[in-house]
């Protein structure tokens, strides 16, 4: 009997100790797929983590959330004062302050070939209804680069003409203010909306060739033709092209010339055509530098004829010498006459004379003397002016 109890107890040891095992393995098994199941799971999500992290860096680049990486600011300003005095008789002197101008710039390259820049300006400070000063967009462009020797611009730019239109910071230039010649002849600074297409066919030569609105004068005055491209006068428009040499290190040569054929967009039938030529040099060599422009208006048609405005013509000579980085002297000598057709004496003369101060290379003070030699009846101010002026990029 007992040998029956023993064998029992071996037999349910046995069966208890196999069912273990095979629990014990069935188990195992389970526990490793359920493990390996997890790990392709994870395996998967990190696939996944990783693709949509590549998907968000390419759609934030062609979407724009990085425009800022391809976007530009900058800006230039200045403040003048005028001490001048009216030397004919019953005329008012001039003395006053002005923050003349306050400029902001935006640019966005949108690819390597297409940018987008702008110019928005506030000037003499305040602007409104009976305020002295203007709020304008001076340039608004689209730039295409066609191939390596060729661009095309679109939209409101400066036109290619002069030495100051295009380049006008006060950094860059001797004198509190702007030539008189480039301001009263040219007439900088001067915009206008259109077309215009850069070609570089060979190093230091840059040709423009540009289609664009036009002026729309009132009695032929030059500068109180210009629109601003607000709601101007679209009838007649114009056309300009330029030829520009900087191949020869610190040599600029460059000539302009501008068709319109009706200055007045129909508003008189005695006006005709209107040609513009101009032309300038610039040559530096160390610190010394001479600045030289000529520019001419020709204006057909019985109506300008009558008033002697069928001819304006001006120029400038300017040398100058900066002894360093930080100071420099000029001289300037200048002719206009924006009634020169006539035989009477219509002609200004100025000279100019002072220094620059540059404090940084973006940041001047400039003082300088101007004497006056005007017709009669017109205004004569001699006296000094000082100015400051910076640019930023």
């Amino acid at each position: 009997m007992l040998q029956y109890k023993n064998l029992l107890k071996i037999s349910l040891f046995t069966m208890s100790f196999g069912v273990v095992v095979s629990v014990e393995a069935v188990t195992t098994d389970k526990l490793w797929e359920t493990i390996q199941r997890q790990q392709q799971e994870i395996d998967e999500l990190n696939e996944k983590i990783e693709a949509t992290s590549v998907m968000i860096e390419e759609n934030a680049a062609s979407t724009g959330t990085s425009w800022l990486e391809k976007s530009k600011f900058g800006g230039y300003g200045e403040l003048h004062y005028n001490n001048l005095n009216n030397s004919k008789a019953g005329g008012s002197d001039k003395k006053q302050i002005d923050f003349h101008r306050f400029v902001l710039f935006f640019g966005h390259d949108f690819t390597d070939k297409i940018r987008f820049f702008s110019e928005l300006e506030v000037e003499h400070s305040l602007s409104g209804d009976g305020k002295p000063g203007e709020v304008e967009l001076e340039q608004a462009y689209i730039d295409l680069d066609i191939n390596q020797q060729l661009t095309a611009r679109a939209g409101l730019f400066l036109l290619p003409i002069g030495i100051l239109n295009e380049t006008h910071e006060p950094p860059t230039f001797y004198g509190t203010e702007r030539n008189p010649v480039e301001k009263y002849i040219i007439p900088s600074t001067w915009w206008e909306a259109g077309v215009n297409m850069i070609g570089k066919p060979l190093p230091g030569l840059q040709y423009d060739l540009a289609v664009h609105s036009g002026l729309s004068a009132n009695a032929y005055n030059i500068r109180k033709g210009r629109k601003k491209v607000a709601k101007a006068p679209a009838d007649n428009l114009a056309m300009t092209g330029r030829l520009k040499y900087t191949a020869i290190r610190g040599l600029e040569l460059a000539t302009s010339l501008q068709y319109q054929d009706d200055i007045t967009q129909g508003k008189d039938p005695s006006a005709g055509s209107a040609i513009l030529w101009e032309t300038h040099a610039i040559y530096s060599i160390q610190g010394f530098m001479i600045r030289a422009l000529y520019a001419q208006w020709s204006l057909d048609g019985d109506g300008p004829k009558s008033t002697g405005q069928d001819e304006q013509f001006g120029y400038y000579i300017e040398p100058s010498y900066k002894f360093n980085e930080k100071f420099g002297v000029f001289a300037r000598y200048n002719i206009w006459d924006n009634s020169a057709g006539n035989d009477q004496d219509t002609e200004y003369q100025q000279i100019d004379f002072g220094v620059n101060y540059w404090l940084h290379p973006d940041v001047v003070v400039k003082l300088d003397y101007q004497i006056q030699n005007t017709p009669d009846g017109k205004n004569d101010f001699d006296g000094f002016n000082i100015g400051i002026g910076y640019q930023f990029y």
